[in-house]
């Protein structure tokens, strides 16, 4: 699987190159995602945008990818997704159990704040 990867300073953004959504694909972000946390990286923001089409089946794994994020007190947020991909992941009510945002401004909101609510928490 190829991805572009670009690296800010806390968070990766992680965008799969012309591939369909399905199981290989969400095993390689699974695999990338605990790669780039060896290093360092607890943040990440999965652009879809080049995501034509997806295969019902993967939506499972990437709600496990989004639970094993958050249960290490990572943040992930999937983002710009096409309208056909949009339109499955609303048949299957996935937008209620992960994090999905429609710009990559919004994904980038949602990560920062989180950052901050981790931080607040820490210092109580």
């Amino acid at each position: 699987m190829q991805f572009k990867i670009d690296t800010k300073p806390t968070y990766f953004i992680i965008a799969p190159v012309s591939t369909p959504l399905d199981a290989n694909l969400t095993a390689a972000l699974t695999k990338k995602c605990a790669e780039l946390t060896e290093t360092g990286s607890e943040n990440f923001i999965i652009d879809l945008n080049e995501c034509a089409d997806a295969d019902i089946a993967s939506f499972d794994e990437l709600v496990t990818l989004h639970q094993d994020c958050y249960s290490n007190d990572q943040s992930i947020v999937f983002t710009q997704l096409n309208d056909n991909l949009w339109t499955k992941v609303k048949e299957r009510e996935l937008d209620l159990l992960i994090n999905i945002a429609p710009t990559m401004q919004e994904a980038i909101d949602i990560v920062s704040m989180e950052i901050l609510e981790r931080d607040l928490f820490k210092e109580e």
